[in-house]
C-alpha cells in the first residue's frame, strides 16, 4: 500500500496472495488477484470452480455482496470493540483504586468495586481461614493433652490398685507358708517325742490347713492404639472445601426515575382497620405479635407468642389457624405458602395446603431469624451462631446461593441481624438489634448505607419496602415509623391518626397501605399512608 495513498486517505485494494495492487476478481472464491497471481489461483482446486473477471468489471451483485459482508464485519467488530472497552474499564478499576471512576453505570461500578474489594481482602480472608484451622488444631491439641492426662491418671490409679492386690496376695501366701512351716516344725518335734496326745491335736490342724489349687495372676495394662486414618481425621477434624462457583443473577438496572410513586404521602396517615389478633402475652417479655406476611389474595398471615399461625383478611376476619410446634417468630410468603422460622429450631418450615408442617431445609449450626422471599424466587435468611452473624441467600431447596457476612475490610457487617427485606433495586436491608441500626448492602453484598435514627431514642425493630423503593422501619419504643428513601436518607415519620403502641411487625399491602403489628397489645393496624 503506497504511503502517499494512505496520506491522502485513499486505500489501494491489494491482491489477497501477494499484496500487490489488484487487477482481477474471482467471483466464485471472492478473492482479489493481481495479474501474475491469476494462474496461481486457477491451479488451486475448488469445488465450485473459478470465475475470474477484471476487477473494474465487477457487477452490482459482486459489489453488493462485498458491501453486505463488510457491513456485518464492521457491526460485529464494533460490538467486540465496545465489549473490549467496557471490559478494560472493569479491569482497570479492579487493579487500582481510582479517586474518580472513568466510567459510569451502577452495574459495572459495583461489580468492579466488589471484585477490587475481594482482591484487596483476599490475603486477609485466607489468613482468617488459616487461623480457623490453627484454632481447630489447638482445640484438638487441648483435647489430646486432656486425653493423655486422663490416661496417665487411669494408669496411676491402676498401678496403685495393682500394687494393693499384689501386696494382699503376698500377705495371704506368706500366711499360708507360715502355717505350713509351723505344722512342719510341730511334726518334727512329734517324731522325736512320740507324744500321742499332741499327735491327736495336730491332725485336725493339718486337715483344716487349706492348700490353694490355683493362684490369681494379675496382668499388666495394655494400651491399644487406634490406627490413624487420614479420611477419619478429616471427617472429625474438618477439611477445606474447594472454591465453588455460584452464579448470582445481576440486578436489573433501575434509573433514578424508574420507580416513582404517583401518590402523595398523607400528612396524617389513617388507620383503616384494627385487628385484635388474639395472641396471648409471652410471659417473660410480655410480647404478643411478632410478624406479618401478606398473601396475594388480600389476606395476611400473622405469628405471635403462641403455637399458632393465623390467617386474617384485610377487614379483620379470621380465615384459618395452623398449629405449629414453637412460636412463629418470623414469616414470609413463598410460592403462596407461608414460610416461617421458629424459636429454638435451626429449620425453615413451610405450611402445606393440608395445613401440615413441612421442613423446607435446615441451617446446620446456625440459628435462623428474619426471613423474606425475593424477586428472583430465593429466600434471604438472617443467621446467628455464637458471636457470628450473616445473611444467606437460599434456593427453595435449601442450596446456599450467597453468603453476606463481611465488609471490604474483612470486618463483620452484622452483630445481630433480625429482620430482612429486599428493595426494588435489589438492595438487601436488615435491622440489626445489637447495632440498633438499619444496614443495607446491594445485590452483590457491597455495603450501601446504615441508618441509626434521628435521635438516641431510636429502637430499631422490623423493616420492609414499598413499590416506590421507600424503606419502612418500625421504631419499637419510639412508637413511630421511619420512612427512608432507597439510599437511606430520612424522609419523614409515619404516625397514624390513632397512633401506634410499640410497633414491631410491618408489611406493605395494597396500594399505599401497610400493616403494623403492635408488639405489646397484639393489635394489627392497617394504615393508609399514601393518597
Amino acid at each position: 500500500m503506497a504511503s502517499e495513498d494512505i496520506a491522502q486517505g485513499q486505500y489501494v485494494i491489494e491482491c489477497d496472495i501477494c499484496k500487490q495492487p489488484v487487477s482481477f476478481f474471482c467471483r466464485r472464491c471472492g478473492v482479489n488477484l493481481c495479474d501474475p497471481c491469476v494462474p496461481v489461483h486457477l491451479r488451486i482446486k475448488s469445488k465450485t470452480g473459478h470465475d475470474v473477471v477484471d476487477y473494474a468489471s465487477r457487477d452490482d451483485d459482486d459489489t453488493s455482496k462485498i458491501e453486505e459482508l463488510m457491513e456485518t464485519i464492521t457491526k460485529e467488530n464494533e460490538r467486540l470493540q465496545n465489549y473490549k472497552y467496557e471490559l478494560k474499564k472493569i479491569i482497570d478499576h479492579t487493579t487500582k483504586r481510582l479517586d474518580k471512576p472513568k466510567f459510569s453505570g451502577p452495574l459495572q461500578s459495583r461489580f468492579a468495586k466488589k471484585t477490587q474489594q475481594k482482591l484487596s481482602s483476599l490475603s486477609k480472608l485466607y489468613q482468617q481461614k488459616k487461623d480457623e484451622v490453627t484454632s481447630r488444631g489447638e482445640e484438638w491439641h487441648r483435647q489430646i493433652d486432656k486425653t493423655v492426662k486422663t490416661l496417665h491418671q487411669e494408669l496411676d490409679d491402676m498401678q496403685k490398685e495393682h500394687e494393693s492386690l499384689l501386696r494382699k496376695q503376698k500377705r495371704e501366701l506368706e500366711e499360708i507358708l507360715g502355717k505350713v512351716d509351723e505344722i512342719n516344725t510341730a511334726t518334727m518335734k512329734l517324731k522325736n517325742s512320740q507324744n500321742v496326745l499332741e499327735m491327736k491335736k495336730l491332725i485336725p490342724m493339718i486337715e483344716k490347713q487349706e492348700t490353694p489349687s490355683e493362684i490369681t495372676q494379675y496382668s499388666f495394662p495394655v494400651f491399644y492404639k487406634c490406627e490413624i486414618d487420614e479420611n477419619y481425621l478429616k471427617s472429625y477434624f474438618g477439611y477445606i472445601e474447594n472454591i465453588q462457583e455460584r452464579k448470582i443473577s445481576l440486578p436489573r438496572l433501575i434509573s433514578e426515575d424508574a420507580v416513582i410513586s404517583n401518590h402523595k404521602i398523607l400528612e396524617v396517615p389513617k388507620v383503616v382497620t384494627a385487628i385484635d389478633t388474639g395472641f396471648p402475652a409471652e410471659e417473660e417479655y410480655n410480647t404478643r405479635l411478632y410478624d406479618i406476611a401478606v398473601v396475594d389474595d388480600n389476606r395476611v398471615w400473622m405469628g405471635g407468642a403462641s403455637y399458632e399461625l393465623k390467617l386474617f383478611d384485610f377487614q379483620g376476619n379470621l380465615h384459618d389457624t395452623v398449629t405449629i410446634t414453637a412460636h412463629g417468630m418470623y414469616l414470609t410468603v413463598y410460592n403462596k405458602h407461608v414460610i416461617y422460622t421458629a424459636q429454638g429450631s435451626n429449620t425453615v418450615y413451610r405450611v402445606a395446603v393440608d395445613k401440615t408442617i413441612q421442613t423446607m431445609f435446615t441451617t446446620g449450626e446456625w440459628i435462623p431469624c428474619g426471613i423474606t422471599s425475593t424477586a428472583s424466587d430465593d429466600l434471604l435468611v438472617c443467621l446467628h451462631k455464637d458471636d457470628q452473624s450473616k445473611v444467606v441467600r437460599y434456593s427453595g431447596t435449601g442450596t446456599v446461593l450467597q453468603e453476606i457476612q463481611y465488609d471490604s475490610q474483612c470486618q463483620p457487617l452484622y452483630r445481630d441481624p433480625t429482620y430482612v427485606t429486599e428493595n426494588v433495586n435489589g438492595d438487601i436491608i436488615v435491622t440489626d438489634w445489637k447495632k440498633n441500626a438499619v444496614i443495607a448492602v446491594d445485590r452483590l453484598g457491597i455495603f450501601r448505607f446504615s441508618y441509626s435514627g434521628r435521635d438516641n431514642k431510636f429502637d430499631v425493630c422490623a423493616v420492609t419496602t414499598d413499590p416506590a423503593g421507600h424503606v419502612i422501619v418500625t421504631d419499637l419504643k419510639g412508637d413511630k415509623i421511619h420512612m427512608l428513601d432507597r439510599d437511606g436518607r430520612f424522609l419523614r415519620y409515619v404516625i397514624p391518626d390513632q397512633e401506634i403502641n410499640r410497633p414491631r411487625a410491618v408489611c406493605i399491602v395494597g396500594d399505599g397501605e401497610m400493616f403494623i403489628g403492635e408488639c405489646k397489645t397484639g393489635v394489627a393496624k392497617r394504615i393508609k399512608y399514601l393518597e
